[in-house]
């Protein structure tokens, strides 16, 4: 149930179409993202629909919490669902699917329908900490463009399309430039990030989708069984050719799949 034992403190919402009878949508980004990161996606699945994208704690405008567990991120979504005074239908990548995965899990009643992308209830091995000593080590006094910070960051991090990822999150319009991330508590809470809390056992029997890029190993074969035993009515489907960041190596595909999953009965 809903903590109230602290003020309730709403995440920062963006928000595309108009209210209608078709349940409202609300997506969740993954680690390091943003709402903004979604925004193309979001306003086109706005067509039918009222769609709601989050900037979850820690990130983006949303408050800065020295806690950044799924039980802490699962709450502050039944805080904006609760806002909304209907339950949603849920989409969620990576970090943000995880904190879907528990709020459905943990809160039933608030979830219609759930998308997961590339992300399963296991707890993962890798860490994103070497990201975000990169962040943290590249001199933000004197930037002038995002170009001048890609030329830099791309001595720590090699990969350009998750170099252009990250610096979505740098506000160069601030004096000095800043990133929308609070590096020290991301760090810090790292391995619950990665991880995935034990104590949650569910089931969630309503529709899931859990929808992973093919180049991807997020979601492996030896993670079903476990999926199915939370989520009972789970379903599987992979875009090719797209990696974990599928929603953005693929956002025409992905849009298409979201929309025919959230428009079932």
């Amino acid at each position: 149930m809903t903590n109230t034992s602290e003020p309730t403190r709403l995440l920062n919402c963006l928000r595309h179409g108009e209210w209608n009878d078709k349940p409202k949508l609300l997506i969740v980004h993954g680690l390091f993202g943003s709402a903004r990161n979604w925004g193309a996606i979001a306003k086109r699945l706005s067509d039918t629909r009222e769609v709601v994208s989050v900037d979850m704690r820690n990130h983006g405008e949303s408050f800065r919490d020295p806690r950044h567990g799924y039980s802490d991120l699962a709450e502050d979504l039944a805080h904006v669902i609760a806002a909304e005074g209907a339950p949603m239908d849920v989409l969620g990548h990576s970090m943000g699917g995880k904190a879907a995965m528990v709020l459905a899990l943990t809160q039933p009643e608030l979830v219609r329908r759930l998308l997961i992308a590339d992300i399963a209830p296991v707890e993962y091995g890798h860490s994103q900490n070497h990201l975000i000593r990169a962040l943290r080590d590249l001199p933000l006094e004197g930037l002038q463009s995002r170009s001048e910070a890609d030329a830099a960051l791309a001595h720590t991090v090699e990969d350009p399309s998750v170099r252009a990822f990250l610096l979505q999150s740098l506000d160069l319009k601030a004096s000095p430039p800043r990133w929308r991330l609070n590096l020290d508590v991301l760090e810090a809470e790292m391995d619950r990030i990665t991880g995935w809390p034990a104590e949650i056992t569910g089931p969630f029997e309503g529709p899931a989708l859990f929808f992973s890029g093919a180049q991807s190993d997020y979601v492996r074969p030896e993670h079903r069984p476990g999926i199915k035993a939370l989520f009972p009515e789970a379903r599987f489907a992979k875009l090719p050719d797209a990696g974990h960041w599928l929603h953005a190596e693929a956002p025409r595909p992905f849009e298409a799949t979201a929309r025919m999953w959230f428009d079932l009965d």
